[in-house]
């Protein structure tokens, strides 16, 4: 079974940077994709970022190209999402995601663990 335990996010000034840590509990992860996925208020899920294990592929949201990086450490088993140039409209709970049978890929029903869900808070 796999674990994911997020850590990190919390508030920033717009301009700042933040971020976020998932660590996926797991014999096999290494071939796994991982995926960041937010939810803004009154909004339904997006997708922020995806990456094979070993980086050949990686995929981003039109909406945070060029300020976010996804990054999978795989000596920690840990996939990070760096936030730079953070917006007032990057506020909004980020998940992290598992999917056991990559290629990956930007839709959620793709991804079979997730995270509980770190706040993300930027102010203007």
């Amino acid at each position: 079974q796999v674990q994911v335990a997020e850590s990190g996010g919390g508030v920033t000034q717009a301009g700042g940077s933040l971020s976020l840590a998932c660590e996926v509990s797991s014999r096999t992860v290494h071939t796994y994709a991982m995926a960041w996925f937010r939810q803004r208020p009154g909004q339904e899920r997006e997708f922020v970022a995806a990456s094979s294990w070993q980086g050949y592929s990686i995929l981003y949201g039109d909406s945070v190209k060029g300020r976010f990086t996804i990054v999978c450490d795989k000596s920690k088993n840990t996939a990070w999402l760096h936030m730079n140039n953070l917006r007032p409209e990057d506020t909004a709970i980020y998940y992290c995601a598992v999917d056991q049978f990559p290629p990956i890929d930007d839709k959620e029903d793709e991804y079979d663990s997730w995270g509980q869900g770190l706040q993300v808070t930027v102010s203007s």
